[in-house]
C-alpha cells in the first residue's frame, strides 16, 4: 500500500485503512457502524480520505503524561 504522506488526497478502501492502522478490517466496520471514523460510500463500498484518517488518528492520540 502507498503510504498516505506520498499522496495526501489518496482514497483508501476498508482493507487499506485497516492495514494502515494495523487492525483487522472488522474493526474498521465496527467503527463505521458506530459513526466513529470519517468515511463515505461509493455504491455499497466504503472509502476514506487519507487526510481525514490522519486527522482522526491525531485527534485520538493522547499526549504523554508529564511525569516530572
Amino acid at each position: 500500500m502507498t503510504q498516505p504522506k506520498e499522496n495526501p488526497n489518496q482514497i483508501l478502501t476498508v482493507e487499506e485503512v485497516a492495514e494502515y492502522l494495523k487492525v483487522h478490517a472488522s474493526t474498521i466496520y465496527k467503527l463505521l457502524k458506530r459513526h466513529e471514523i470519517p468515511a463515505f460510500r461509493v455504491g455499497a463500498d466504503w472509502r476514506f480520505h487519507t487526510v481525514q484518517i490522519e486527522e482522526w488518528v491525531k485527534s485520538r492520540t493522547r499526549a504523554p503524561e508529564d511525569r516530572g
